[in-house]
């Protein structure tokens, strides 16, 4: 079966004149709504993807796009030799120990809050001020940086002194009540607040950061025991996933996968991730309708445009085409309208979201309720591959009934009678 012929006979029957004026009104309803569908369900989910990349950026000004926790026990050690080597697996660009954990924190005047401290290295503490444009330090060895959120709610400010100790602490107080002797033990760390931050709400709301010694101090941690290692890899976070793939093989190659374990930045905020992905996925199929109802329209004026070429199709028989030929003939046809309106909706969605992303000409409804004046956007090649193979994969499906209703009619006697 050649394919050759049947494209060019599929070409004739989609551009040739048609006796009846009401299939080419159909079939470019058909083609205009794929185009519309097409370009529509891009943008969406190139503005969803925008989305996603904001509150990524956002996140990774503090966390980690991958983080390495212990698998068992709340710390780790890590020697240096171990950071070293971590920082030779490809991808990486930095590798640095954390100290994280849950505290009470208690102002003079206002209640006491539970907290979570983040205790960071100096060379994290200057790549913070570096991402944020920040020219004074946020805090030094002995002081915090309260979330904004936070510090409003704790009425506190900088410069004043707080109470912060770990919640292990609060057991030892009260067997201090009948034992005495315990009260020596119970030290809680007096510091002052250097200053506040506003970096995204999670952070703002409940998250102060210090330094790697007074987070060891205010979490009980023992000397050269950490929270975990912070790992880091280029701004792109296209290749996160690849990342992630790296660090857990180097962790299986070293023997490592039984002591200490990966924790991509979108498991530990799962929530927040996962509802963006659902969000873009429903937007993908509910979308996808309005594609499926221009598609089924195709049937319709392929079927009558078979109808309409019944004559043609008897001609092309004693040719010697058989029913799979009259079949390939408007399966390509679907294909072709299909394709068509795939690719200029493709490359109408580029063009919006290249625009929109360049110059920002569609702005949010309220920006002062933003941090950005416009709707981001992030083109993926993969959304873009995706929706073009299901679009003319649907285009081809509904195309199988107008193929076999073709056939039929092609090998029908009474049609052979009737030209006779």
């Amino acid at each position: 079966m050649r394919f050759s012929p049947g494209l060019w006979i599929a070409r004739r029957f989609s551009f040739a004149r048609k006796r009846f004026r009401v299939i080419n009104i159909i079939s470019a309803i058909s083609l205009a709504g794929i185009i519309l569908g097409v370009s529509t369900l891009l943008v969406v989910m190139s503005v969803l993807n925008g989305f996603q990349q904001m509150a990524w950026n956002l996140f990774v000004t503090v966390e980690s796009p991958v983080q390495i926790l212990p698998l068992e026990g709340g710390d780790m050690a890590v020697p240096d030799s171990l950071l070293l080597r971590l920082s030779r697996v490809e991808g990486v660009t930095s590798a640095e120990p954390f100290s994280e954990g849950e505290a009470i924190l208690s102002g003079p005047a206002g209640p006491g809050e539970l907290v979570m401290v983040k205790g960071i290295t100096r060379s994290a503490h200057e790549r913070l001020m570096r991402r944020t444009g920040r020219a004074e330090p946020y805090f030094d060895g002995e002081s915090l940086s309260l979330g904004e959120m936070l510090a409003y709610r704790t009425r506190l400010s900088p410069g004043q002194r707080v109470r912060i100790f770990s919640p292990e602490l609060i057991p030892l107080g009260l067997q201090a009540l009948s034992s005495p002797y315990l009260l020596p033990a119970l030290t809680f760390e007096v510091v002052p607040v250097a200053s506040t931050f506003s970096f995204q709400r999670i952070f703002n709301d409940h998250y102060v950061l210090t330094s790697m010694e007074a987070a060891r101090r205010i979490l009980l941690q023992k000397e050269n025991r950490y929270s975990g290692i912070d790992v880091r890899g280029g701004e792109d976070r296209s290749k996160h996933a690849e990342l992630v793939r790296n660090v857990r093989s180097w962790l299986g190659a070293n023997g490592l996968a039984e002591t200490f374990t990966v924790r991509p930045l979108e498991e530990k905020y799962r929530d927040i991730f996962g509802v963006m992905e659902i969000e873009k996925w429903v937007s993908f199929s509910v979308l996808m309708l309005v594609i499926l109802v221009a598609a089924l329209s195709l049937t319709g004026s392929l079927t009558m445009t078979a109808i309409d070429k019944q004559q043609e199709l008897f001609y092309l028989r004693c040719l010697g085409l058989e029913k799979p030929q009259f079949m390939m003939i408007f399966i390509t046809e679907g294909a072709m309208i299909g394709l068509a309106g795939t690719l200029t909706g493709v490359l109408i969605a580029w063009l919006v979201c290249f625009v929109q992303g360049t110059w920002g000409l569609i702005e949010l409804p309220s920006k002062s309720a933003f941090i950005i004046d416009a709707y981001p956007v992030s083109m993926q090649v993969s959304d873009f591959l995706i929706v073009s193979c299901v679009t003319v994969g649907v285009s081809v499906l509904v195309s199988l009934y107008p193929a076999f209703k073709a056939a039929g009619i092609a090998g029908s006697k009474a049609l052979a009678d009737k030209v006779n």
